[in-house]
């Protein structure tokens, strides 16, 4: 079973991606900010984490600067943003993430690129 991390202080938000990925089958742990989020994948042995980019104690792009080299290289990173210009785009992608996805998005588009992801 692939498994994920879903990192956002949005508890209602996060609760939504957590129910969406679960029924599609993947194991979730979560994370309410950026801090607890880098520490979960450092030492956890995840698929994918979904990144908010604006968390308390370190941003999404903050927790993706701090990671280890060897766990980039073995996680495919998801930023998650309201900052949806291509500026914010291409500076997440700069920074490691693979993929971004703009707030507001629907859980049918986040549950078919996290199943294209981990395909």
């Amino acid at each position: 079973m692939k498994k994920i991390l879903v990192a956002d202080d949005e508890d209602i938000l996060r609760m939504l991606i957590v129910d969406t990925l679960e029924d599609l089958g993947f194991e979730i742990e979560e994370a309410e900010d950026g801090q607890e989020a880098l520490e979960k994948l450092e030492e956890g042995n995840f698929d994918l984490a979904i990144l908010d980019y604006m968390m308390p104690e370190k941003t999404g792009l903050e927790v993706i600067q701090s990671l280890s080299k060897e766990t980039k290289n073995n996680i495919q990173l998801v930023m998650l943003t309201a900052k949806a210009q291509e500026q914010d785009r291409q500076i997440a992608l700069n920074a490691g993430a693979d993929y971004f996805i703009a707030k507001p998005f629907s859980p049918t588009e986040l549950s078919a690129v996290v199943e294209e992801i981990l395909a």
